[in-house]
């Protein structure tokens, strides 16, 4: 039996995950944006709940400014509006969710 440790990053994202599970009707975990040739990026956590996409960008520390550079960056790759999609930031350290 291999036993591994889970990164920082990654326990705060099941954390995150075992809050708000019974919120949603799928969720998935370490989503890659896929490109033509490459991938154009990856989401923490993307959540469905009928026809709107929720977007989560985990971060160990109060790194806001980064997270929401890399949502947008996802939004617009995965080609969703405000309309259909929200984002939040998680801030491990702090145990805080905020909508972006």
């Amino acid at each position: 039996m291999i036993k591994f440790k889970l990164s920082k990053h990654d326990r705060y994202l099941m954390k995150l995950y075992e809050e708000i599970k019974h919120r949603y009707d799928d969720i998935i975990l370490n989503y890659r944006i896929k490109g033509r040739k490459c991938s154009l990026g990856e989401i923490d956590l993307l959540a469905r709940k009928g026809e709107v996409l929720d977007l989560y960008e985990v971060k160990c520390s109060h790194r806001i400014v980064k997270a929401r550079k890399q949502l947008y960056k996802a939004r617009k790759n995965m080609k969703l509006n405000s309309s259909n999609s929200n984002l939040f930031f998680y801030c491990g350290s702090s145990d805080s969710i905020m909508s972006i």
